[in-house]
């Protein structure tokens, strides 16, 4: 099982990737790095300081839709996903 939690984080990885990348002024600045904890695979999303208000939007939409879309996800997959922006 761990393979195909490996696959699927990575699925999920790459389109937290592609949607921050869209968002911000400094694409190569976005980095996604995936971390397991037991059952939850932890997403850890890091932009430059300047694009951290354009991934958490104002009141924090993007990032609630953003971490509601990676759950659907998971959901699918039938695993658990924790989305954190640093």
């Amino acid at each position: 099982m761990s393979g195909e939690t490996a696959s699927t984080g990575a699925s999920k990885r790459a389109f937290v990737e592609y949607v921050a990348k869209s968002l911000v002024d400094a694409p190569e600045s976005v980095v996604v790095t995936e971390e397991l904890d037991g059952d939850f695979i932890k997403l850890h999303l890091q932009v430059a300081e300047n694009d951290v208000g354009k991934v958490i939007g104002r009141g924090g939409r993007i990032a609630k839709a953003l971490r509601a879309l990676v759950k659907v996800m998971a959901t699918r997959d039938g695993t658990k996903v924790n989305l954190e922006i640093d």
